[in-house]
């Protein structure tokens, strides 16, 4: 059986090391000098960044304007591309099933492109004829790099922005299979936002460079844990550059400094990842300290969490709530529950980030003007997840959700940061309750020793602390 686009498209980013798409894109009147015609020109890009690009993508408007004569271009470009660099035809095709049914023949049976960029505002029958074909890949129009794509790209029902309702119709449409995403580096807030909700899409990223769009702030948003997720789209940038090939392979060295920056060490695979980057994060802004410490107990610990800190480290803060929001994704809920005091601007940033409505359980009620002890929106049958910043013993978790189950709310799930697996997991289970924790405090501390930042015999003390 063929590779599909995603196959082919994971195969050339570990060939080349490189997350550069080159745009093919030939604007009118700028044919650099000593070429006859746009194909020989563009044949000569190819061939000098064929061993960088991870992937080529030509814009379809620039050959049709040219008529006939610029489509014979397109054809002799892509005949030209490697076969082990796959296509994404940018063409921004959508419209009612039958002619969007026409455009992917177009697209992929004549021009034999890898994978196209589609205009979902038609809804899914103008997109399902693209995801028919199982072996091509589809980027759906998100949040795009245009000044002006706020005009209706930011237009919100119920607080949901359209780019945010996009990503979800996305998932949807795709039913379990590989879908992208177009998403522009001009707002990166909205990159890490979608992010936060589609942990696997893959994100084609258009607007660094002559848009403006800021690398480091855009890799830093969009990122998967693993270091890949996101294609960094060049056009003119690698195309009339002096020397193109010089051009993408200094855009890949910056693109993979950056990744080794976020990730604190060669690039490697899931949760291993993701665990070193947010240990380093919280050490940083000394959230985790090492020393000795009289816990509320009395007994001494050779470690201490303070998750509080978060609040005046917004990095930080942000990338704890990617990991909360991951935790959230595949579980059924109306509502997120924070508890007071460390979990409220941890759940305000997981509600910011994921359009989840939040409520909090007040320590007492109030004694004053409505006297609630449950603070926000909500009404008696809705599910909740109880979230929190850590978890020692169950105790406190239990306390937590008494008013809130006797307002009628009903919960089956409790998210946390770090689990310090200290008996808090089977204490919850004993009382018909499920525990997801991004990380545990041996993870934290393996992370932070195999990057430096701690001692090996602090590091040692802390594991017979916790048990082994």
């Amino acid at each position: 059986m063929a590779q599909t686009f995603w196959q082919r498209l994971a195969a050339s980013i570990a060939t080349r090391d490189s997350l550069v798409c080159v745009g093919l894109d030939p604007h009118p009147g700028r044919l650099p000098d000593g070429y006859s015609s746009v194909e020989e020109f563009l044949w000569a890009v190819v061939e000098a960044t064929a061993d960088v690009a991870c992937v080529y993508k030509p814009n379809v408007a620039f050959f049709e304007a040219e008529g006939i004569d610029g489509l014979r271009a397109l054809e002799a470009v892509l005949a030209r591309i490697p076969a082990d660099v796959p296509v994404i035809l940018d063409a921004k095709r959508g419209d009612i099933a039958s002619t969007a049914d026409a455009y992917a023949r177009a697209a992929f049976d004549w021009l034999g492109a890898g994978a196209l960029t589609v205009n979902p505002y038609l809804g899914a029958d103008g997109v399902a004829p693209f995801l028919a074909r199982e072996d091509r890949g589809v980027f759906v129009l998100c949040k795009t790099s245009n000044p002006s794509a706020g005009e209706v790209q930011d237009w919100a029902q119920g607080g949901v922005p359209l780019y945010r309702h996009i990503a979800e119709c996305a998932r949807a449409w795709a039913g379990g299979r590989e879908i992208g995403l177009v998403m522009g580096a001009t707002y990166p807030e909205a990159v890490a936002e979608i992010r936060a909700a589609s942990q696997e899409t893959w994100f084609l990223v258009p607007g660094v460079g002559a848009q403006g769009g800021d690398l480091e702030a855009v890799l830093r948003a969009g990122l998967r844990a693993d270091g890949l997720g996101v294609l960094i789209n060049s056009s003119r940038g690698i195309l009339y550059a002096d020397d193109p090939r010089a051009a993408a392979a200094a855009l890949r060295d910056e693109i993979n400094a950056v990744r080794d920056g976020l990730l604190g060490a060669p690039r490697e695979a899931g949760s291993d990842a993701r665990a070193r980057r947010l240990a380093r994060l919280l050490y940083e802004a000394g959230c985790v300290q090492f020393g000795d410490f009289v816990l509320h107990s009395g007994a001494h610990s050779p470690i201490y969490v303070d998750l509080r800190r978060l609040a005046s480290f917004p990095a930080a803060l942000q990338e704890a709530a990617r990991a909360y929001a991951a935790l959230l994704e595949g579980l059924e809920y109306d509502r997120i529950a924070a508890i007071p005091y460390a979990a409220l601007p941890i759940g305000t940033a997981v509600s910011l980030l994921t359009g989840d409505a939040m409520i909090y359980p007040r320590r007492e009620a109030k004694e004053y003007g409505t006297r609630r002890q449950i603070e926000g929106d909500y009404a008696a049958g809705q599910r909740i997840v109880l979230v929190d910043d850590l978890i020692s013993s169950g105790g406190s978790k239990l306390e937590a959700l008494e008013p809130l189950l006797g307002a009628g709310l009903v919960c089956e799930d409790v998210v946390v940061l770090i689990n310090r697996e200290q008996g808090g997991a089977e204490d919850l289970a004993r009382h018909g309750y499920r525990l997801h924790a991004a990380v545990t405090l041996r993870e934290i501390v393996a992370a932070l020793e195999s990057e430096g930042l701690v001692s090996a015999a602090d590091a040692r003390r802390v594991r017979e602390c916790l048990g082994g």
